[in-house]
């Protein structure tokens, strides 16, 4: 194992121990169990929370908190399951049920394998929560370079292309690169309106019947959208594209377990169905009202004690560059589920903690900086992951010079390993509160397990602060300002109201 590593196991908790393989039962081979059916395997992969760097005996009074302060809540986070639960049942939060959705997963099985065949790139025309879980799920689960594999290396599997912004260059740029021939489109939009999403897919239709005609572009076309209302939903009874649904109580942001984010993933090779056997798993351990033995609701009551104690921004860091985008995705869950004005009851309140991401080891020579002698105003989340599946080694070299000399013999794997630790305990020093979110590995079944935690975390820790996690009302105004602004019929007053903003801006006022 080397030294350095028996050294990290002897004083991190077990934390960072290189964990064993286990047995994967090849693909197609259904008389055998699948590994997310094997109890010991999913024992081998369950998620764990390490909040010890929040409590009082690891930062002190001044900002640590007491087993005292979590057991007030206790009461209250059984009266919110209780709520939760019983909104649960009469369909009201739709995303628990997700996990269950096989029928559908099939079906997206079905649509992407068939498209080995036919297409060398898919790309993905979405926004915000339409693209953002199907982006965490590409880079978790996918080889860091994808798109670089040939076709053989990739399994088959189309090329995929994210693209989530209307930057003119950053969009039109696609069209050099990509044979429209050999290209699908994914257009997906929960309301069938977004203004970004909808100006790409008119630019795709009008590129594409410039290619094929009438007629045979629109296989080149696949929509996500609500199942009964909207524009894109007209456009399809119009022209017939083929389509996947977005439950009507399903918003963007929890749409990652929904075609938004499933068939991206299909697409590229990786197992949806273990995705939803680890949302599944995590559904279960959710499904008590105990703080100490629910993962999800102890992560959101440590967040908001943590918020009344003046710490109200949100780090998100992950110590894997596989789960950097899974922060991005954390970010608009949180954000936009907890940032509000009004409280359940009408009362103004203007609440919400402030994700921020960052990523190990890149930031720590960013950020770290700010987090260590800056204000006591943070929480820092580590992702961290025990087990790498490669092992990239570090030569012995320049022996000869003392501070390189000592990095010789060991391998990136253990200086990852060592600079994590070493940015844990020296917040903790600091009195910096931190925790741990630990996977054994990355793989479908874990990355599950986080997605649907986040989910139930966010909901539950909106209940503790009594407001609708569930809306976006501040998001609102801003498009129908936009509408205005865009000359969109019965927004004509958004476009007054945009106008005179825009007046309110003196020359004097700038350099």
């Amino acid at each position: 194992m080397g030294k350095l590593r028996l050294t990290i196991y002897l004083f991190a908790h077990d934390k960072y121990v290189i964990f064993p393989p286990i047995l994967v039962v090849g693909a197609g081979e259904r008389n055998k169990m699948y590994r997310w059916e094997d109890p010991r395997w999913i024992d081998a992969m369950r998620i764990t929370l390490d909040f010890n760097n929040m409590m009082v005996h690891s930062i002190g009074e001044g900002h640590g908190l007491t087993d005292q302060d979590i057991n007030a809540l206790e009461d209250t986070a059984k009266d919110i399951h209780n709520e939760l639960m019983e909104r649960r049942k009469k369909g009201e939060l739709q995303f628990y049920e997700l996990p269950y959705q096989e029928e559908m997963a099939l079906r997206i099985k079905e649509y992407t394998e068939n498209m080995k065949t036919r297409f060398e790139n898919l790309v993905i025309l979405g926004i915000g929560g339409s693209a953002l879980g199907g982006k965490a799920l590409h880079r978790a689960l996918n080889h860091p370079y994808y798109n670089l594999l040939s076709k053989r290396e990739r399994g088959g599997y189309p090329r995929i292309f994210f693209k989530d912004n209307i930057d003119p260059d950053w969009f039109g740029g696609l069209f050099d690169v990509l044979d429209l021939k050999k290209t699908a489109f994914h257009v997906i939009s929960k309301s069938g309106e977004t203004s970004e999403t909808m100006s790409q897919f008119l630019i795709i239709c009008e590129k594409l019947r410039h290619v094929f005609g009438e007629k045979g572009y629109k296989d080149h076309i696949v929509v996500t959208t609500d199942p009964q209302k909207g524009a894109l939903r007209e456009i399809i009874k119009r022209e017939d594209y083929l389509d996947f649904p977005i439950p009507r109580a399903i918003g963007g942001r929890f749409s990652v377990l929904t075609p938004v984010g499933l068939l991206p993933a299909a697409a590229c090779g990786i197992d949806i169905h273990e995705i939803l056997a680890g949302a599944r798993y995590m559904d279960q351990r959710c499904n008590i009202p105990t703080l100490w033995e629910n993962p999800a609701y102890m992560n959101g009551a440590l967040q908001y004690l943590s918020y009344t104690k003046n710490k109200t921004i949100s780090v998100m860091m992950p110590y894997s560059a596989h789960l950097k985008d899974v922060a991005n995705w954390f970010c608009q869950i949180w954000a936009e589920s907890l940032g509000k004005k009004y409280a359940i009851d009408g009362a103004r309140v203007h609440v919400g903690p402030t994700p921020v991401k960052a990523l190990g080891v890149t930031d720590q020579h960013s950020q770290l900086q700010l987090y260590i002698e800056g204000p006591f105003d943070k929480v820092i989340t580590f992702l961290v992951v025990r087990n790498h599946p490669r092992e990239v080694p570090i030569p012995k070299l320049y022996s000869d010079i003392k501070d390189i000399s000592h990095l010789g013999n060991h391998s990136l794997n253990q200086l990852f390993c060592a600079e994590g630790i070493a940015t844990e305990l020296a917040l903790t020093k600091n009195e910096r509160s931190n925790c741990s979110i630990i996977l054994a590995e990355i793989n479908p079944f874990t990355i599950g397990q986080l997605l649907f935690l986040f989910e139930v975390q966010t909901v539950f820790t909106g209940w503790l602060f009594r407001i609708n996690p569930l809306d976006q009302p501040g998001v609102e105004d801003g498009k129908k300002l936009t509408y205005g602004l865009m000359g969109r019929s019965g927004f004509e007053h958004k476009r007054k109201e945009a106008e005179e903003g825009l007046l309110k801006k003196q020359k004097r006022y700038m350099v």
